[in-house]
């Protein structure tokens, strides 16, 4: 059950108790332009070996991608939310439609998780990816590189 004010943009679990959350908390620095738009996020890891809860930051490009992920996703391929520095999270998708899911973060842990979600989880995904939009809209615009602006669309 996700809190008051919260979204779980990746909720993965199954019959064996492993699962892996990725529960979006709210925005980085709201009303600050550069990072108005980042959201932060808490990754919950738990399995019978690990018990984890680790912070995150997501910017809206990666939202962009994991929808890009999302909708390409077939057995042999992976989607990632994350960039090349700070936490990584990978889902690979086995033949057997099963995951392979790993969370990679430098400073603090890496593990390997295997589940076997719902058969309709992409689709409930790309919805819960739809639910953290509309609850934190993107309302930054970058006029240039490095220089930012609220949106014309800003609900202020």
């Amino acid at each position: 059950m996700t809190e008051p004010g919260t979204v779980d943009l990746v909720h993965l679990e199954d019959a064996d108790g492993n699962r892996c959350i990725v529960r979006v908390t709210g925005r980085y620095k709201p009303g600050v332009l550069p990072g108005h738009d980042t959201l932060r996020a808490d990754v919950l890891v738990s399995a019978s070996f690990v018990d984890a809860r680790l912070e995150t930051y997501v910017p809206q490009r990666h939202l962009d991608a994991w929808q890009r992920g999302l909708t390409g996703l077939v057995p042999g391929k992976d989607t990632r939310i994350g960039g090349d520095r700070g936490l990584k999270l990978i889902l690979h998708m086995l033949e057997d439609r099963s995951l392979a899911v790993t969370v990679h973060d430098p400073d603090r842990l890496t593990t390997l998780l295997g589940i076997r979600p719902e058969e309709n989880w992409v689709e409930e995904h790309h919805q819960r990816l739809e639910q953290v939009r509309q609850t934190w809209p993107s309302e930054v615009v970058e006029t240039a590189p490095l220089t930012y602006a609220w949106s014309p669309d800003r609900q202020a």
